[in-house]
């Protein structure tokens, strides 16, 4: 959604004046009615003020971007004013601020606000673009710098249908990694962007969160010369039967674009072949790789499951009355019982959902049934997490053998095998090993694991926190990072929510360090990675531990060290004061949910100060590089 859509003549002030930064509120809240956005105004300021209260929404470089996604709010909107003096309003880098956007979302709107709050951070990264906004003379000028800003940055929005053309593309590409958030859209655009720098026109397929972008077409496929996929999850293969196709991590779309694209202009890549006109998954490496992306198959469908249940669940505690009957909390009022009911049915899909997706990852669609049936039996049966990994595996090697098996049968009986005999075969053998192969030792070890982490020490449980936060930061969104965050939500359904605590924690310090150090020692990063700098206050705080890559990747030995110390002290920390987490994402957002909050938010500072010190000791002044 463009920025010119949502802001309006009569939404914009320029040469504001406020003393303060209620001032400030109350005139953007102002010019967000006069835009005719609201139909409760108190109401939209009340949402301001408590998103206000979670944080600041001062991201530093005179910046400031309050919003709220609240039922008051009727369409959609921007308010925007300048401050020439600038006024406090308590940023994070305690400059004052002078340019202002607030964002209104309703509360039935999806995500318009971190869609629009991305786009600004885009737009506001560009110093020149913040002085032109400064100094516009009138309204109609300011709106014509964000336009153009927007035209700039965004071009492909603005072009229209006829100049599209379908074979102007000399390389396709698509990037898809487990969570489809960050991952993803860097790689897309270090490839769009390396590939201008080379003069290879260049088309990239976005496989996010929010489904497929900028689809290839057939007949783009048909006339490249060559398509890159970069994804750690399945994405659909079949139509670049018979194309030379380069296969390979989203990582690589990050960290070495240069060399994918000069093989693909050299044409050196396979042949690729679908295989039955089934939908195929990428070809996936060998070895770890293999199993990493199976794995990540399934942990990608399963976290909107943890995610909205989690969330759910830990609400229905923070509306709960514990005095009503301490051992029903959770359930105690009506509000409280409808969501945990909801939050633990979402809950209860986790495990099916997770096995599923891994069986279906590796035997595709035949094993989807065969990998849910094994998860809810590993579930049921006492097995847990670690039973439903077994069941995915299984399940999805199983009904590659049962291929090679019913590959003998005549051809006449082709249309029965996906409706009768993988499923029936399927199921019962997938039953018969969950419940008397599986279930039993694997039921004993979770027992085990429960047992020892409730009877670990103060100091073993620091070192835990420690260990697991460390973890986060070392490859930031990568195999290791992936692995620590796993082993965080199964422990939420064995109930041990301090480890999740600990993961998030971890995640969330080295972009909120990478933030810092680009504000306090700007002597030690580029122009560029400064400006890149403020979008890792919005990252850190929304727990988006992949903001920190491209400062990873270019100063690996300084950074990561740096970040990873960081992120462990905070680990540490939050287990030392037993601080917990329900929920399993929402960085500083859920912090009304996180058992001891004040002193979560005292590990996270600590931790994040640790981090930004160490980088402005190791890294070297720019002119020195």
């Amino acid at each position: 959604m463009k920025i010119t859509e949502l802001l309006s003549k009569d939404s914009i002030l320029l040469g504001a004046a406020p003393q303060n930064k209620e001032e400030a509120i109350d005139t953007l809240v102002d010019l967000m009615e006069k835009g005719g956005k609201l139909n409760n105004r108190e109401g939209y300021k009340q949402g301001v003020l408590e998103r206000e209260a979670s944080g600041t929404t001062g991201i530093g470089e005179g910046i400031a971007i309050p919003h709220a996604k609240v039922a008051a709010v009727k369409y959609p909107g921007l308010s925007s004013m300048t401050v020439p003096d600038g006024v406090d309003y308590e940023s994070l880098d305690g400059e004052p601020s002078k340019l202002f956007f607030m964002i209104a979302a309703p509360a039935e709107g999806g995500d318009v606000h971190i869609e629009v709050l991305q786009r600004l951070s885009m737009l506001l990264m560009s110093e020149s673009f913040r002085n032109d906004l400064l100094n516009a003379k009138d309204i109609d000028t300011y709106l014509d710098i964000i336009d153009k800003a927007e035209r700039e940055k965004f071009a492909e929005e603005y072009e229209k249908p006829a100049e599209k053309t379908s074979s102007s593309y000399d390389v396709l590409a698509v990037t898809a990694c487990p969570t489809g958030i960050a991952h993803t859209f860097m790689a897309a655009e270090n490839l769009a962007t390396k590939g201008k720098e080379k003069g290879i026109s260049i088309k990239v397929e976005t496989n996010g969160s929010g489904g497929a972008k900028n689809v290839l077409t057939a007949e783009e496929i048909k006339n490249a010369k060559c398509i890159i996929v970069a994804a750690d999850k399945k994405v659909e293969m079949t139509r670049f039967n018979g194309k030379k196709v380069i296969v390979t991590k989203v990582a690589d779309g990050i960290h070495k674009a240069d060399e994918l694209l000069d093989r693909a202009m050299a044409g050196n890549a396979p042949i690729f072949h679908a295989e039955g006109g089934e939908e195929q998954a990428a070809e996936k490496g060998k070895g770890l790789h293999t199993i990493y992306v199976d794995l990540m198959n399934g942990v990608s469908n399963m976290l909107p499951f943890v995610i909205g249940g989690g969330i759910l669940i830990a609400l229905a505690f923070l509306f709960d009355n514990y005095e009503i009957n301490p051992a029903n909390f959770g359930s105690n009022t009506p509000f409280a019982a409808f969501l945990k009911r909801v939050g633990d049915g979402s809950f209860a899909f986790m495990l099916p959902v997770l096995a599923g997706f891994i069986a279906s990852s590796i035997g595709d669609r035949p094993a989807l049934a065969v990998g849910f049936v094994g998860g809810y039996l590993a579930k049921e049966g006492g097995s847990g997490f670690l039973g439903a990994l077994a069941a995915g595996f299984i399940a999805g090697y199983l009904i590659l053998g049962l291929k090679k098996v019913f590959d003998k049968l005549p051809q006449s009986l082709e249309g029965i095998k996906p409706v009768l005999l993988y499923p029936l075969c399927g199921i019962f053998l997938i039953g018969a090993i969950i419940i008397f192969l599986i279930n039993p030792p694997v039921g004993a070890l979770n027992t085990a694991l429960f047992n020892g982490l409730n009877s670990m020490g103060s100091s073993s449980r620091v070192l835990l926190g420690i260990v697991l936060a460390g973890m986060m930061s070392i490859d930031m969104g990568g195999p290791i990072n992936k692995a620590a965050y796993v082993f965080g939500t199964a422990s939420i359904t064995e109930g041990n929510y301090e480890m999740m605590a600990a993961v998030m924690i971890g995640g969330m310090v080295p972009p909120l360090a990478i933030a810092f150090a680009t504000t306090f020692f700007k002597n030690k990063f580029t122009e560029a990675e400064r400006k890149s700098g403020i979008v890792n206050y919005i990252m850190g705080l929304s727990f988006i531990t992949e903001g920190a890559i491209p400062f990873a990747a270019s100063d690996p030995l300084h950074v990561i060290p740096a970040c990873a110390i960081g992120a462990a002290v905070s680990g540490g920390l939050s287990m030392f004061f037993n601080c917990t987490l329900m929920a399993p994402h929402g960085g500083l957002f859920v912090l009304p949910v996180i058992g001891n909050s004040i002193m979560y938010l005292v590990s996270l500072v600590i931790g994040s100060a640790v981090g930004t010190l160490l980088l402005g000791i190791l890294k070297k002044p720019v002119e020195q590089k």
